[in-house]
């Protein structure tokens, strides 16, 4: 194992880390001249149009170094805070870390979130400066925070350009050189890994012909095709089909060795069973922690005749994505779907892409909202996930909180304070860090969804940065909005909303809605209601008909008596109707 390094690039979104690793695999010849494209790592179109990593990827190169020959298992991470799960499996499979920051932006804040996950781990960081290329002004302050963030010194901060490769051989050496093989071993929770045969689980996919396809880092033993095995966390007890490599492509070996990062073909179909963090093996690893979503939104096929590809879709995302969690849901409106929970508002807005993309699937969703604790009258506490799922008559609800660090030039403090007049932002903290200033801050997760990442680059121009983290659940003075139209509720419109905004609120709800519906043959009444009581109340006059059109001249006793028979039926109408809100109309008021 002394041969193999297994290493991470980390970085904030959008400075370079897959056009690094194009350069790695260029100079290490894992792919030909003549196959390579830009930002080849990332396998979905999304990523690529995006110019962002979504899904970690692993890739296994060749590497001369010293007249040796060393075998390179790199995974590339994503960046958003959104993904900082996918970053915190990568890390556990892995010995360093390529810490990237682009000299014309500098350490930004999730550079710092993924360098203390990093060091936290464990860890063997490497400090390196991306973009040398543009010689912009300040790349020296940049490389000395740097390396005061390392605790290292200055020239053991590696400078490259991704874009023209400069630099990047002499990178890829120090990865030979300082980082250490597999037979390091790190202690997590002071109990060091044991020796027996595991392997961690850190990512997966769906094939039809293998299963699941587990990503594995082999800790210990050995992994072949043909060997009855089983996954630690579920009991389940399976046959090796195939073991293989990344080299990009999957690459068929006759075992997989302890250190080694590859892949385990389970021949499992059903795709709910393996879980991402799970063992491979006869005892399992320790450390796992599973995924927390913060943010629930319901899907809904817009042909209600979807349902069940919307399912085979979702279960499909769920494998490569187990941050997802997913039960199943039912609107009066757009009939059957699923309550999905998200990390973030980023994250959401890539899964129902990926289904548009990927599976054709269009959805409707409803609003996002988050997990509220609730104290019932008989003080058993209860989470809350669906805001119709809100009881009112409550002994106490709890709201959860993020920790937010925001990193920005000193100039934009101002600026950046200004927003507690649009946000429940409270504690914050200031702290300098060479030329640039750290907010450390708390709000409540349900603003933080909403556009505090669009207010924050406007009034930035763009320098600003954030990243959080789930900090602690604190009371909170929210209410129901519920949604009735012509005396029904709508549950698929109901809201959770702060006290002291419910009445602004409730007067938008209504008169967007009634904005939206067409007219029917009676009045339709439109009320939203909150705090027991009515809040707002909007009415949709009835579609008007001249049933005396064909009628001319004459009595007016006719005309009278035709007029007071549609009285009688609107009225009849009125009394039994219902109304009917088409999938459009609904999908038309959530986007606003």
């Amino acid at each position: 194992m002394n041969n193999v390094r297994n290493f991470v690039i980390i970085a904030h979104i959008d400075h370079g880390k897959s056009t690094l690793a194009d350069r790695m695999l260029e100079i290490t010849e894992t792919i030909p001249a003549r196959e390579m494209r830009p930002q080849y790592l990332d396998q979905m179109e999304l990523e690529r149009e995006r110019g962002i990593t979504i899904k970690m990827t692993p890739v296994r190169m060749v590497h001369n170094f010293s007249g040796k020959s060393y075998e390179l298992n790199l995974i590339d991470t994503p960046g958003h805070s959104d993904f900082g799960y996918e970053v915190s499996r990568a890390l556990t499979a892995v010995e360093g870390a390529v810490l990237l920051v682009d000299a014309t932006q500098g350490i930004q804040a999730q550079t710092l979130a993924n360098f203390e996950a990093a060091k936290k781990t464990g860890l063997t960081i490497i400090g390196c400066v991306n973009k040398i290329d543009l010689n912009p002004a300040g790349i020296d302050t940049i490389i000395r925070e740097l390396a005061l963030l390392i605790k290292c010194e200055e020239k053991d901060i590696f400078r490259v350009s991704a874009k023209t490769g400069e630099g990047v051989r002499d990178l890829i050496d120090g990865v030979v050189r300082l980082i250490p093989p597999p037979g390091h071993l790190r202690e997590e929770g002071k109990q060091a890994i044991p020796p027996a045969k595991q392997a961690l689980i850190f990512d997966s996919v769906y094939d039809d012909h293998k299963g699941i396809v587990a990503y594995a880092r082999v800790f210990s033993g050995d992994f072949s095709a043909r060997e009855s095995m089983k996954l630690i966390g579920v009991n389940k007890n399976f046959m090796i089909k195939e073991v293989g490599v990344f080299s990009p492509e999957p690459k068929t070996v006759d075992k997989l060795e302890s250190g080694k990062i590859g892949y385990i073909a389970t021949g499992i179909k059903d795709p709910g069973v393996l879980r991402i963090g799970d063992t491979i093996g006869d005892s399992p690893l320790p450390g796992f922690t599973p995924p927390n979503p913060v943010v629930f939104v319901s899907l809904y096929p817009e042909d209600g005749s979807e349902y069940e590809n919307l399912k085979a879709a979702l279960n499909k995302l769920h494998l490569s994505d187990s941050s997802i969690s997913l039960d199943p849901d039912y609107s009066e409106v757009l009939g059957r779907g699923f309550k999905a929970g998200f990390l973030g508002r980023l994250h959401f807005e890539i899964i129902t892409a990926r289904l548009e993309r990927e599976f054709g699937i269009d959805v409707i969703t409803s609003f996002p909202s988050v997990a509220y604790r609730v104290k019932t009258r008989s003080g058993k506490e209860i989470l809350v996930e669906s805001p119709k799922d809100f009881p009112e008559d409550n002994g106490g609800v709890y709201e959860p909180i993020v920790a937010i660090r925001i990193m920005a030039p000193k100039e934009y403090l101002g600026r950046i304070l200004s927003l507690r007049e649009f946000f429940r932002i409270k504690n914050a903290e200031t702290e300098s860090f060479d030329d640039n200033i750290i907010i450390k801050a708390k709000m409540p997760l349900s603003e933080l969804v909403s556009d505090l990442d669009d207010k924050l680059k406007s009034i930035s121009l763009g320098y600003a940065s954030f990243s959080y983290e789930l900090s602690e659940y604190e009371p909170a003075e929210v209410t129901k909005l519920e949604v009735l139209v012509a005396g029904e509720e709508v549950p698929g419109l109901t809201r959770i909303v702060y006290k002291e905004e419910a009445a602004r609120m409730a007067r938008k709800i209504a008169e967007e809605l009634k904005s939206l519906l067409p007219k029917a043959l009676f009045v339709q009444v439109i009320q939203v209601k909150g705090m027991g009581k009515i809040l707002a109340r909007e009415d949709i006059s009835a579609l008007k008909k001249d049933v005396t059109g064909y009628l001319y001249g004459g009595d007016r006793t006719r005309k009278t008596k035709l007029w007071d028979k549609q009285k009688r039926g609107k009225k009849r109408l009125k009394e039994r109707g219902r109304v009917t809100i088409s999938p459009e109309v609904f999908k038309e008021l959530l986007k606003k």
